[in-house]
């Protein structure tokens, strides 16, 4: 296998590669961009106008989607994988993917679309070293593109494999991007409703790509993901790698979409959520459940028939936000 191959050994060691370019067999080109950033672009008569960017690791703790990469690109170095898509592999977070940690002072997925600008240290820099990479690899006119943000949860969820689809003023969601995402594992998508900070939010918003946050179990350390069970969102994307992905019907049967109701900011350190430590991605709240209260006047209550709540974490830094309250919706705007 071609030692570009093993960007992951090299982003766990720190290491930069001795050949910073190299060829396949069947003359597909690797080519390190820096730290955890491989770029993959196959021959020229084989190249189908697809530009794919797959991201994991933007919090360092959460790894089957890491493992998963790893994977995919041992099979384009072996020359098992055989790419018609320009991909540009990133490993989010190399030095919380060496400490085994979520972040190491700053959640890198909160510092996108000019957050960063307004913070400072190594993780502030590294997201601005993303946007300029995604912006790089999108640069180029005329083409298809398409972003995965891979990741697992904090906690469990009642429902284990879904997908944010961020949200930009006059632009529609895609049914067809939806069906393809129920094909590769999906059971659910919330779908957005204003803009964001996150990575996604970034190329999707600014660099008009279709992109989507993937969130595919409960974080576990290397090695420890058996149960993490993503054998038809890497059968897909090697599909879309390879060009020859099925058609797939746009009834969308079976895939659950979802609408944010409320974003719950934690204002202070007073902020309660009452919530159980252990509650799950999902779970159901009734009407009139107080579900956070922030100062003395500031309370959440449950007004939405339906709600769920996903990422609750009330150990966020003040002024973030703190769980999303969510309600059922149905695909009546989409494009």
């Amino acid at each position: 296998m071609l030692a570009l191959g093993k960007l992951l050994e090299l982003t766990l060691a720190g290491r930069e590669p001795a050949e910073k370019t190299q060829l396949t067999v069947d003359g597909v080109r690797m080519r390190w961009l820096g730290e955890g950033a491989l770029e993959v672009r196959p021959p020229e008569a084989r190249d189908n106008g697809m530009d794919l960017l797959l991201s994991a690791g933007i919090h360092g703790n959460e790894t089957a989607p890491i493992e998963l990469l790893d994977e995919l690109l041992h099979g384009v170095a072996r020359g098992e994988i055989k790419p018609r898509a320009r991909i540009l592999f990133l490993f989010g977070n190399p030095e919380a993917i060496r400490k085994g940690e979520r972040y190491l002072e700053q959640d890198v997925n909160r510092l996108f679309n000019g957050r960063h600008e307004l913070s400072s240290g190594s993780e502030a820099l590294r997201a601005c070293e993303l946007e300029r990479l995604a912006t790089t690899f999108f640069s180029v006119p005329g083409r298809t593109r398409l972003h995965y943000d891979l990741h697992t949860a904090i906690r469990g969820s009642k429902i284990e494999q879904f997908a944010l689809y961020p949200f930009k003023e006059g632009r529609q969601h895609s049914r067809r991007e939806l069906a393809r995402l129920h094909a590769a594992g999906m059971e659910a998508v919330l779908l957005q409703s204003k803009t964001s900070v996150t990575f996604t939010a970034f190329t999707y918003e600014q660099l008009e790509a279709e992109a989507f946050t993937l969130e595919l179990g409960k974080a576990r350390p290397f090695g420890q993901n058996e149960q993490v069970n993503l054998e038809r969102l890497e059968t897909r994307l090697k599909q879309i790698i390879e060009g020859n992905e099925p058609e797939v019907p746009e009834a969308l049967d079976g895939l659950q979409l979802f609408s944010v109701a409320r974003e719950i900011i934690k204002h202070s350190d007073s902020f309660h959520l009452h919530l159980p430590a252990d509650i799950e991605n999902f779970s159901e709240l009734s009407k009139g459940y107080l579900l956070a209260e922030d100062l003395s006047s500031t309370r959440w209550i449950v007004e939405e028939e339906g709600a769920r709540i996903i990422f609750p974490n009330p150990k966020v830094k003040n002024g973030l936000r703190a769980g999303i309250l969510i309600v059922p919706t149905t695909p009546d705007q989409l494009a």
